[in-house]
Formats: structure tokens, C-alpha cells, sequence
């Protein structure tokens, strides 16, 4: 029970963290753009990047996969190294490494919910695609670096946003289970679980052999939305 009260406000505070929209900040100061009523509608970099601004669709990238990160920090890494003087952690020096993989993560899922589903945008946010990555690679890195790398050989080859996300997410928790473990794997894997949930149109379109490809631009936002990070 007190390592449930101790863990639900970490949770929350990552969630809270991973649902800032900074692909809709960033449009609506530099651009005066809602990013809603561009391309998929979507608030994630692949749309920021329709509208023709690849700094801000970079901004966007590194922000969304900065709050992931984030959010493995500020609940596990401060609390992890002021443990000596501050015991409101489940975290300890003496915290078998699974286990904090494993929380570490667990922390990061919020974060992406958080992404996809903010609250202040009546839950209608990203695929979570770049908060995920941020989230594996401060929590396990080298499953981060893995996905980061398939994601950009698979982008190169197929040129296709959504497909590159779909097979690099799918990756982590396999290179996960192999180098950090079960239990921090099964998280991962609902990370990505949830990150193919959030691109089922895009899946469908990929069967169809319909996807834009990236790089494709869109001014009014259809129906369905196309990929993002």
C-alpha cells in the first residue's frame, strides 16, 4: 500500500508531462496555426511537418521525445540520487536493476498515454511515437538506440513515417526482454502495444498500399488520421 500511495503520483505527474502539445504550441506561436486543421489533424511531427517547416517539425521531434525522457528523470533519476535524504521514493541504491527498468518504464507508459491522450485536448492527442522513443532511451537505452536505428533504416528504404514507427517500437521490447529482462520488456510491450493501437488507420492504409509517404502535404484534415510521432 505505501509503495502504491508513493507510485500513483509519479504516475500522474508523468502523465501530466507527456500530454504538454508542443507540436500545437509550437504552431500556434510561430505559425499563429492551429496544427488540428493541417494535414491529419494530428499534433505530432509528421504533421507539424505538412505545413512546411522542418524546424519546427524538428522542435517538435526533440520536445516530444524530450518530455518522455523527462518524465524518466524527474520520477526515477532525481528521486533515485536524493535517496539518502529523501525517502518518499520506491527507489534505493539497493533496488534490484529489473526493477527499476521496470518502474522506470512504467513511468514512461504514462507519459505516452499522456501523448496520446491529454487531458487539456479532450484526450485527442499523437501516436506517441517520439514520447516513446524518449522513453526508451533514458530508461533502456539500448533498446532506444535498437529502435531509433530500425526507424531510420526503415524510413530511408520504405520512406513511409508510419511503417518506420510501427516495425522500430516493435523492436524494443524484444531487445529489451534479451538485455534488461522480462518484467521491464512486458512494459515496453505495452508501450507499444499502445503506439500500434494509436495508428490502426495507418495499418489498414499500409495493407491497402495507400499511406502517404513522408514528405506528403494535406491542407484540410481528413476524417482519419495519418501518421506521427
Amino acid at each position: 500500500m505505501d509503495i502504491l500511495a508513493l507510485l500513483l503520483p509519479q504516475l500522474l505527474l508523468a502523465y501530466i508531462i507527456g500530454s504538454i502539445p508542443f507540436g500545437l504550441v509550437l504552431s500556434k506561436i510561430f505559425l499563429k496555426k492551429d496544427i488540428r486543421n493541417i494535414g491529419s489533424g494530428n499534433i505530432g511531427t509528421t504533421n507539424v511537418l505538412r505545413t512546411g517547416s522542418k524546424k519546427l517539425a524538428l522542435a517538435t521531434l526533440i520536445l516530444d521525445g524530450g518530455k518522455g525522457a523527462a518524465a524518466i528523470w524527474l520520477i526515477v533519476g532525481i528521486p533515485h540520487f536524493l535517496n539518502e535524504n529523501f525517502n518518499a521514493t520506491i527507489f534505493s541504491f539497493n533496488t534490484p536493476p529489473n526493477i527499476q527498468f521496470t518502474f522506470a518504464l512504467l513511468s514512461g507508459l504514462f507519459a505516452v498515454i499522456g501523448h496520446c491522450f491529454p487531458v487539456w485536448l479532450k484526450f485527442k492527442g499523437g501516436k506517441g511515437v517520439a514520447t516513446a522513443l524518449g522513453v526508451l532511451l533514458a530508461a533502456v537505452p539500448y533498446a532506444g538506440l535498437a529502435a531509433v536505428v530500425t526507424w531510420i533504416i526503415t524510413a530511408k528504404v520504405t520512406k513511409i513515417s508510419s511503417l518506420s514507427a510501427l516495425i522500430a517500437v516493435g523492436v524494443a521490447p524484444i531487445v529489451t526482454f534479451f538485455i534488461y529482462g522480462l518484467a521491464p520488456a512486458t512494459i515496453c510491450a505495452l508501450i507499444t502495444l499502445l503506439v500500434w493501437i494509436r495508428h490502426k488507420d495507418n495499418i489498414k492504409r499500409l495493407i491497402k498500399s495507400t499511406e502517404p509517404k513522408i514528405g506528403d502535404k494535406k491542407k484540410e484534415a481528413p476524417s482519419e488520421s495519418v501518421s506521427t510521432k
